[in-house]
C-alpha cells in the first residue's frame, strides 16, 4: 500500500506574500481524502543534528503528516524515562532553541511538512517569548506545544502566535474540568492535543476509560481536529486510536527506536520502517 503524500505548498499565497498555516492546511487536505494524520515526535539534536534532519526527511517519506520536534529541557516533568534520556543526550550535544531554529531553517530548504516545536515554558521564557515566537515563525515553524503552560495563562502567547501565523496547540486530559475543556476548544489552534491518560509519556500499559468521552465532548464543542498522544507504541494501538480522533501522535516508541539504534548506520532506516508501519495503521 502506497501512503499518499499531499502537497502542502501554498504557492499562490507565497507569491502574494501571505502564508497559510501548514498545520491547518494539512488537516483540511486529509479530511478531503477521508484520512487521519500521523504525527511522530523526535527530540531535536538526539543523537545529533545531522541525524535529526535525516530523520525528519525520512519520516516525511514514510508517511508522517506533521512533525513534532522536541525542545530538550533539563527537568521534563511530563516525560517518561525514554524521552528524559533523549533530552539529556541532546543537551549534552549542545542542543538549544537557536540551534533548533537553525535546523528548521535547513529543513525548509527541502520540505514543507508542518513542524511543531514541543517543549516547556522555561526555555521560551529565557529566550524571550516575543522574540522566540518571531524567530520561530521566520525559521518556518508552524506551531508550538508548551506542555506546562495552563491554557488559562496563555493569553499573551495566543496573541503573539496569531500575529506570527503560528498555532498554539493546547492540551487536555481525561480529568480536565468542564471549564478548561470549553476554554481549550475556544482557544486551541491547529488541533487539540488530548492526552490519552493522566501520567507520563511512554507508559503504554495505562489507558484511561474516560478518553473516549473526552474526545466526544471536544468534538461536540468544536470543529478543531483532535490529536491523541501518550502511550501509543504499536500499529494496533495506532489503528485503534485513529478510530477516535483526527490525528495519532507517537513519541516515546519512536524515541526508543532512536535510542536502541544510536551509533548504527541503519538508525534512520530502522526508525523509518517502524514509522511506516504506524502510518499505514493510522491511514487504513
Amino acid at each position: 500500500m502506497r501512503i499518499a503524500q499531499y502537497d502542502t505548498r501554498n504557492t499562490i499565497y507565497e507569491k502574494v506574500g501571505l502564508r497559510v498555516n501548514r498545520i491547518e492546511e494539512r488537516f483540511k487536505e486529509l479530511k478531503k481524502h477521508g484520512k487521519k494524520a500521523f504525527i511522530p515526535f523526535i527530540t531535536a539534536g538526539d543523537p545529533d543534528f545531522t541525524t535529526s534532519k535525516a530523520l525528519v526527511l525520512e519520516l516525511k517519506k514514510r508517511g508522517a503528516d506533521i512533525i513534532e520536534l522536541g525542545v530538550p529541557f533539563s527537568d521534563p516533568l511530563a516525560e517518561g524515562p525514554v524521552i528524559q534520556r533523549s533530552s539529556q543526550r541532546a543537551l549534552e550535544k549542545g542542543t538549544s532553541p537557536p540551534r533548533i531554529l537553525s535546523l528548521v531553517r535547513e529543513l525548509r530548504q527541502e520540505t514543507q511538512i508542518p513542524i511543531i516545536l514541543m517543549g516547556y515554558y522555561n526555555p521560551i521564557f529565557k529566550f524571550g517569548e516575543r522574540e522566540f515566537i518571531e524567530r520561530a515563525s521566520q525559521a518556518g515553524v508552524d506551531g508550538l506545544i508548551i506542555v506546562d503552560l495552563p491554557p488559562e495563562e496563555a493569553h499573551f502567547l495566543l496573541k503573539e502566535v496569531k500575529e506570527n501565523n503560528l498555532a498554539l496547540i493546547l492540551l487536555l486530559t481525561p480529568v480536565s474540568s468542564e471549564d478548561r475543556i470549553k476554554l481549550v476548544c475556544q482557544k486551541s489552534q491547529g488541533f487539540i492535543y488530548c492526552v490519552a491518560y493522566t501520567g507520563i509519556t511512554g507508559d503504554e500499559k495505562r489507558e484511561d476509560k474516560n478518553l473516549r468521552d473526552l474526545v466526544a465532548k471536544v468534538h461536540s464543542l468544536t470543529s478543531t481536529p483532535v490529536g491523541i498522544g501518550f502511550g501509543i507504541s504499536s500499529p494496533s494501538e495506532a489503528r485503534k486510536t485513529a478510530s477516535l480522533a483526527e490525528a495519532v501522535i507517537v513519541g516515546s516508541a519512536i524515541v526508543k527506536k532512536i535510542e536502541k539504534h544510536q551509533g548504527s548506520k541503519t538508525l534512520v532506516k530502522e526508525v523509518g520502517d517502524f514509522a511506516e508501519s504506524l502510518a499505514r495503521a493510522v491511514k487504513e
